[in-house]
C-alpha cells in the first residue's frame, strides 16, 4: 500500500541517514528505491553472462520492499555484501533470476528443473517434499513426455495440452492446473488464457457416499490386528479422527499421563498444523488399550521421507490385515460419530484440522440429515405443547 506524503519525506529521510553511515564506512555502496523496492548500488564484479571483464557500476535487486523494516535490513545486508566485495569472495548467483541462466535453447527439461532447484531453495516448509511429489512432478513429466513428441510446438502450447491430457473436472485436473501455473509464473511467462478456466469443477471435499464402517465394525476388526503396534494406530484413528500420518506427529502426554480427558495433540509437523483432539467415543480410550503409547516403527525423518509415504505405510498395514475398509473410513466415521452426538461443527472442524467450510462441504449429508431431524423433533414438541400433551 502506497504511504502518506509525510510517510514518504519520513522514509526518504531514514534512507539518507542510512546511505550517510554506509558512506562514512567508505563501504562504496549505496542503497536506492526504485517502486517499492530497494536496490544496491556500487562497483561490482561482471555478472556471469555479461561480456565486461572488469568490475564496473551496477545495481544489485535486494528483494526487500522500501519500509522502515525493510531499510533496516538492507543495511545489514549492504554491510555483508560490502564484506564479500573486500575479501574478492563476492558471488552474484544468490541474486540472479533463476531463469536468467536458461539460454534461448533450454528445452523444457531444463525448464521443469530450473524450478526444481528454485523449489527446493526456499525456506522448508512443512510437507515440502509430498508437495513436489505429489502435486507437481506427475504433470512435469506429462508436459516433459508430450514436449519430446511435439517439437514444433510452444512451450505455452505444451501448457495448455498437458491440462487437456487430464480428465475433465477432475482433481488431477486441478492438480495440473496448479502445476502449470505455479511453472508459468517461475519462468515469467505470460499465457493468454486464464488456466482457471480449464481447472473444471471437481469437488475434492465431498465424501462420496458410501457405507461407513459402525462402531461395532470398527471394534470388531480391531481385535483382527496380530501386531500391538498397528493396533494401537487403529485405535487412534478410530478414537480420535486422525489422518494416517498424522498418528507419528502427536503429543500423547495426555495419555501416557491418563489426564481424564485423554486429548491429544497433532503437532505442526502435519501439512495443517498444530491442532487438540478429544477422543469420540471416550470409552475408547480404555477398550482399545490407548494409555499403552505403542507406536510402529515408521521412518518420519522429513528430510529423507514425505509425509505421503508416511501415510502409505498404514494404508498398506490395512491392506494386508483385510481390514474391509481404508484408514480414511475412520476418520469420517468418527466425524459422522460426533454429528450425530451434537457437536458443534466449528469445533469439530477445527479437531479434524480443516475448515467449516471443507467440513460443511465433506459431511453436508450427514449435517443436513442432523439439522432436519433436529427441526423436526423441534417442531414435534411445539405441537405437542398446543395440544396439551
Amino acid at each position: 500500500m502506497p504511504r502518506n506524503p509525510s510517510q514518504q519525506v519520513s522514509f526518504t529521510t531514514e534512507l539518507a541517514q542510512v546511505n550517510t553511515r554506509l558512506k562514512v564506512a567508505r563501504l562504496g555502496l549505496q542503497l536506492e528505491q526504485r517502486g517499492q523496492k530497494l536496490n544496491l548500488r556500487g562497483i561490482f564484479p561482471p555478472k556471469p553472462d555479461s561480456h565486461r571483464l572488469v568490475p564496473h557500476q551496477q545495481r544489485l535487486s535486494l528483494g526487500l520492499p522500501a519500509t522502515p523494516p525493510g531499510l533496516e535490513m538492507a543495511e545489514r545486508k549492504a554491510m555483508e555484501i560490502a564484506l564479500l566485495l573486500i575479501q574478492g569472495r563476492f558471488d552474484w548467483q544468490p541474486y540472479l533470476s533463476p531463469i536468467k541462466h536458461l539460454g534461448p535453447d533450454a528445452t523444457v527439461a531444463d525448464q521443469v528443473f530450473a524450478f526444481q532447484a528454485h523449489f527446493f531453495n526456499q525456506p522448508p516448509t512443512l510437507g515440502q517434499r509430498s508437495t513436489w511429489s505429489t502435486a507437481y512432478r506427475p504433470y512435469f513429466r506429462k508436459l516433459e513426455a508430450l514436449a519430446a513428441t511435439r517439437k514444433n510446438i510452444s512451450l505455452v502450447e505444451l501448457i495448455y495440452a498437458t491440462i487437456q491430457s487430464t480428465p475433465a473436472n477432475s482433481r488431477s485436473r486441478q492438480a495440473c492446473c496448479t502445476a502449470m501455473q505455479a511453472l508459468s509464473q517461475f519462468l515469467e511467462i505470460k499465457l493468454p488464457l486464464p488456466l482457471a478456466n480449464f481447472a473444471g469443477h471437481y469437488s475434492p471435499t465431498r465424501t462420496q457416499r458410501r457405507q461407513l464402517p459402525s462402531d461395532t465394525e470398527i471394534l470388531h476388526y480391531y481385535k483382527q490386528i496380530p501386531n500391538p503396534a498397528w493396533r494401537f494406530v487403529y485405535g487412534i484413528m478410530a478414537t480420535y479422527g486422525l489422518r494416517n500420518h498424522e498418528v507419528f506427529f502427536c503429543d500423547y502426554s495426555g495419555l501416557r499421563d491418563q489426564e481424564p480427558e485423554a486429548v491429544i495433540e497433532v503437532l505442526d509437523t502435519t501439512k495443517t498444523g498444530g491442532h487438540q483432539v478429544w477422543p469420540f467415543l471416550p470409552e475408547w480410550v480404555e477398550t482399545l488399550k490407548l494409555y499403552d503409547i505403542n507406536l510402529p516403527t515408521v521412518n518420519t525423518d522429513l528430510r529423507t521421507t514425505t509425509l505421503q509415504r508416511i501415510g502409505q505405510r498404514v494404508t498398506q498395514q490395512f491392506s494386508r490385515y483385510q481390514i474391509p475398509f481404508s484408514p480414511y473410513d475412520l476418520r469420517h466415521a468418527w466425524a459422522v460419530r460426533t454429528i450425530h452426538i451434537g457437536l458443534p461443527d466449528t469445533v469439530s472442524a477445527r479437531m479434524m484440522g480443516h475448515s467449516v467450510a471443507i467440513h460443511t462441504r465433506t459431511y453436508h449429508r450427514w449435517i443436513t440429515r442432523r439439522d432436519q431431524q433436529q427441526a423436526v423433533t423441534a417442531a414435534r414438541q411445539r405441537w405437542g405443547v398446543l395440544q396439551g400433551n
